[in-house]
């Protein structure tokens, strides 16, 4: 269990990092992408930032707890196994998911993409850190 948690929370912290320099290069690269953040569809002045900030210590925890459930399943080396964990999870949740949220809000398939691309990078950068805490 302490694995579990020591790995939930140092994963969580590097995903925060990347979550904020993953929004600022989209901001920067992609200004038309982010302009669409501005429909009313998403709620920006709330007070529900927290919530986006803590997404990478939730997403995080659950991964830690799958990953120690999963990791005897997978085979090869470091990389491999940590890229295989990411790819696995963006299939099974993340894209049954971001098809709903196209098929059903008012999205462009560009944002749409850039969140299955983050959610890839998280998994997979995810899945090694555990290979590597939790091997």
């Amino acid at each position: 269990m302490k694995k579990i948690i020591t790995s939930g929370i140092v994963t969580g912290i590097i995903l925060l990092i990347f979550s904020e320099i993953g929004l600022h290069l989209t901001l920067l690269m992609f200004p038309c992408i982010a302009v669409e953040y501005f429909d009313p569809a998403f709620d920006t002045e709330s007070g529900k930032a927290t919530l986006y900030y803590l997404h990478p210590f939730i997403i995080s925890m659950a991964l830690s707890w799958f990953w120690t459930r999963f990791k005897g399943v997978l085979t090869g080396g470091f990389i491999t196994r940590g890229v295989e964990f990411g790819v696995i999870y963006v299939l099974i949740a993340t894209l049954p998911m971001i098809w709903l949220i196209y098929a059903s809000m008012n999205v462009s398939l560009a944002i749409i993409a850039t969140w299955f691309i983050l959610a890839l990078i998280q998994a997979v950068v995810a899945g090694l850190v555990f290979e590597k805490m939790n091997p």
